[in-house]
């Protein structure tokens, strides 16, 4: 019984394992072939982004995973939507002024980084020209294959359930009504540890073009 229940769990993570390359290929080919349908050459492309030629062309080939802070550098700096980049559908909206999203409309995105059952729900994909990328985050019972870091800066408002919460090197607990405010260029992660999953309101800080 326990032999076969093990032989389960090994399977389940290698099929997640395979789902998320297939998506991380994915993205990819959708990143590159925007680059091209602009015109543009790898280093237009880091101009435009703030990101390093050398690690865009990583990410082109499949040999870096970006994470969702630097999938939305790169939508922005190809001025198309951070969604669409992600599940390839082509976003039906046009730019306005004023963005409503009613509670369930909120767009789920697969975080390739992140830990298999995260969460990440968009309520910002119908917002064109915005600067900041806000998601309600379920944070899954255990911590991503590898911390986090990217350009940018973070904001995480808890809105239920306690989570571990790691930052370059030190580990914080925090819990409903907490916030926390960094930069996204070191290290971090998060770990649910209550009975139920912790609920976090993170806002990512969108780069200037140009900048």
């Amino acid at each position: 019984m326990f032999a076969n229940s093990k032989h389960n769990i090994t399977m389940d993570q290698t099929q997640v394992e395979k789902q998320g390359r297939v998506l991380e290929e994915a993205i990819a080919g959708r990143i590159r072939a925007k680059r091209i349908e602009r015109g543009w050459t790898l280093e237009q492309l880091a101009n435009a982004t703030g990101l390093s030629k050398g690690y865009l062309s990583q990410i082109e080939n499949g040999d870096k995973t970006p994470t969702l802070g630097t999938l939305t550098k790169i939508a922005f700096g190809l001025d198309i939507s951070g969604v669409s980049l992600i599940t390839g559908e082509a976003p039906k909206w046009e730019q306005k002024k004023f963005s409503l999203v009613k509670a369930g409309e909120r767009q789920p995105i697969t975080h390739t980084g992140a830990a298999p059952d995260s969460v990440y729900e968009s309520f910002s994909f119908n917002k064109s020209n915005r600067f900041m990328d806000p998601y309600i985050v379920t944070v899954s019972k255990q911590f991503s294959p590898k911390p986090l870091m990217h350009e940018g800066q973070e904001l995480a408002f808890v809105l239920e359930g306690t989570h571990e919460f790691y930052y370059d090197g030190q580990t914080y607990i925090v819990q409903a009504g907490d916030a926390m405010y960094f930069d996204s260029d070191r290290p971090h992660m998060a770990s649910s540890i209550g009975p139920k999953p912790a609920r976090v309101l993170v806002v990512f800080c969108n780069p200037l073009r140009g900048e």
